[in-house]
């Protein structure tokens, strides 16, 4: 995600990828982003700290990162775009202190077709909620086989979207043996690793006689590299505060 940040940046005629951060014992440190994104020099560094800080920062790391993100940009009132997922409580309770210094950013997805998805599924679960106890909610999300957390932090927050809504207290990740008959409020989670897949998230609203289904299919990380930096855009000149993607677009 870094190398097509850096590459999209680079290419678009309002953006300049200004400092290029990794951790301290990157063997690439020093080396040129543009070479390391494969569009030729640019003239800016992989470092782990920047010289003078930059007008927004993006962050698609690890959680160790996003914490040094949310350091630095602090410091420095930089606003954040915070796009990693899989933080604990106590690092999501940092970032939403960070939010009282900075404009912060945050979405586990940074695609604007999930973010719409998001918000049809809102829309849904809304619409169903009068009859809640009469649908069945299934999420099925698939992802790449290097995908270290699961179930994805983007088929989690479906599910939060549809529990606020509907009222399902209980959340299950996959089935095996003799479960039984299917509980009345429950989510079921189910999670998919193979090949290079960018993205794929369907939620299912199950009722007697018939199937609402919401996918969205990513087909190129670029989807969330695109996004990201329209959030970077929208961000800057943002006081601080607690921003999402569904204020990029308007929502």
């Amino acid at each position: 995600m870094g190398q097509r940040l850096v590459a999209l940046a680079h290419a678009a005629a309002d953006l300049h990828v200004a400092v290029a951060l990794e951790r301290r014992d990157h063997p690439n440190l020093g080396r040129d982003a543009g070479v390391i994104a494969g569009v030729g020099e640019i003239g800016t560094p992989l470092t782990d700290a920047w010289a003078s800080p930059p007008d927004c920062l993006i962050d698609f790391s690890t959680p160790a990162g996003a914490m040094r993100a949310v350091e630095l940009c602090s410091a420095d009132h930089v606003p954040l775009v915070l796009a990693t997922t899989g933080l604990s409580e106590e690092e999501q309770s940092r970032v939403r202190t960070a939010a009282g210094v900075i404009p912060v950013l945050w979405a586990p997805n940074m695609s604007l077709a999930v973010n719409l998805g998001m918000k049809l599924v809102a829309v849904a679960a809304d619409a169903l909620k009068a009859d809640a106890e009469a649908v069945d909610v299934e999420i099925i999300e698939r992802h790449h086989r290097y995908k270290e957390d699961a179930p994805s932090g983007t088929a989690l927050r479906f599910g939060e979207i549809v529990a606020e809504a509907m009222g399902q207290t209980q959340h299950t990740h996959g089935r095996e043996g003799r479960p039984g008959v299917r509980p009345r409020g429950e989510i079921g989670y189910h999670a998919l690793r193979v090949g290079d897949d960018p993205g794929q998230h369907t939620i299912v609203f199950g009722l007697l006689g018939e199937t609402l289904e919401v996918t969205v299919k990513a087909t190129s990380r670029d989807a969330y590299a695109y996004g990201a930096l329209a959030a970077a855009r929208y961000l800057v000149g943002k006081p601080a505060g607690m921003y999402s993607i569904n204020d990029v677009l308007g929502l």
